[in-house]
């Protein structure tokens, strides 16, 4: 079989935002991969993968169905794709990554280096649109594979295959891109962080990943947001600012800094916090048209929490008045039902399948809106 480095084959779609580099190629963000076609009747692929906490999964497809799921072990490894397939068929491949960029292990890592076959790479299909989405855990796919049992935080229940934003994207014939981090939100993460803001990182390749290695990958350079422009843009957070409110302060331990999502004494979320969250939810969208110049931007919210909806509709309303930008839109999705919770009481297969419905749905809407006028 013959050998073929990911820096040779210019035919492969590259999934997720990453660098130019090649040789090998990074994958940080969830659900980022490789995408093509193949006439042949076998391909192995080879990969290096280091962790130190958390280890990367993928997920394999071939022609639009699942083959199978796998744990990566460290080092320098190669798998098989496929074997014993009719060689003279052109099967569509795509393998991707299912775990999330781990912000909490600076040394979780995923290249690929190329690939082994007997027959011939070709380019992927073409898609229709492009979408990049954006959230935290929910868009991460936690808890959408596993038991309703499963309390452990591990990347065996993250999948970003089963996850709404891949399902969506298929429905719709769009090339994706996913930026998410469990636990993140608009104004702090979950436990009051600060520092767990992803719009603070949003314009770096993956500024959110620590450690030496990865900034010398390019994690936390500047993104080149002219090399892929999105037709739509969804931003699904704001769950992890409202569990922020309930959680005790957060302390910086080098400067003894503390920060707290407060509630008053009557029971409701503090303004002056929620006065600072719209504002940030506004600063959000400016960047994101900064940067989509061309993309329709939807905010959709509520799969596990409604609380922040309000705050959410304020910003958006805010920013559309003083903007005059009128392709910015809210829209509400279902929270899950007692059927659709998955592992660590997140939405499960069934609530990801519902809101990718209602994306599509809803994105099919835009696209005959615009044809209409």
């Amino acid at each position: 079989m013959k050998f073929t480095a990911i820096k040779d084959a210019p035919m492969i779609r590259v999934l997720g935002r990453t660098t130019q580099e090649r040789e090998p190629l990074t994958l940080f963000w969830t659900g980022s991969g490789l995408e093509f076609g193949i006439r042949a009747e076998e391909l192995w692929v080879e990969f290096l993968s280091d962790y130190s906490l958390y280890e990367s999964w993928i997920s394999i497809q071939i022609n639009g169905s699942f083959i199978s799921r796998q744990m990566l072990s460290k080092g320098i490894n190669k798998i098989c794709i496929f074997r014993g397939m009719n060689p003279e068929k052109i099967k569509q491949v795509r393998i991707i990554k299912e775990t999330q960029a781990m912000s909490g292990d600076e040394e979780c890592l995923l290249q690929f280096i190329g690939f082994y076959t007997d027959g011939e790479l070709l380019p992927a299909l073409e898609r229709t649109m492009k979408i990049e989405w954006i959230g935290d855990s929910i868009t991460s796919g936690e808890g959408v594979i596993g038991s309703i049992e499963e309390e452990d935080w591990i990347p065996m229940i993250f999948s970003a295959f089963r996850n709404y934003a891949i399902i969506a994207s298929d429905a719709l014939d769009a090339e994706y891109r996913i930026i998410s981090q469990s636990g993140w939100g608009v104004l702090s993460g979950w436990d009051n962080n600060p520092y767990c803001a992803l719009p603070d990182y949003y314009e770096q390749v993956c500024g959110l990943l620590s450690g030496e290695r990865n900034e010398v990958l390019g994690a936390k350079r500047k993104y080149d947001f002219s090399l892929w422009q999105p037709d739509f843009v969804i931003v699904n957070l704001g769950t992890n600012d409202s569990v922020a409110f309930h959680q005790p302060e957060w302390k910086e331990e080098e400067t003894g800094k503390t920060w707290k999502q407060r509630i008053n004494l009557k029971g409701q979320f503090e303004p002056e916090d929620i006065k600072r969250f719209v504002q940030k939810v506004i600063e959000f969208l400016i960047t994101l048209r900064k940067c989509n110049a061309k993309a329709e931007i939807i905010w959709a919210y509520g799969m596990i929490d409604s609380t922040m909806l309000h705050p959410i509709y304020e910003a958006v309303e805010k920013y559309r008045t003083n903007t005059g930008d009128l392709k910015v839109h809210l829209l509400i999705l279902p929270e899950m039902s007692k059927e659709g919770i998955g592992a660590r009481n997140h939405p499960g297969e069934l609530s990801h399948k519902k809101t990718a419905k209602i994306i599509t749905e809803y994105i099919q809407s835009l696209i005959e809106r615009k044809k209409i006028t």
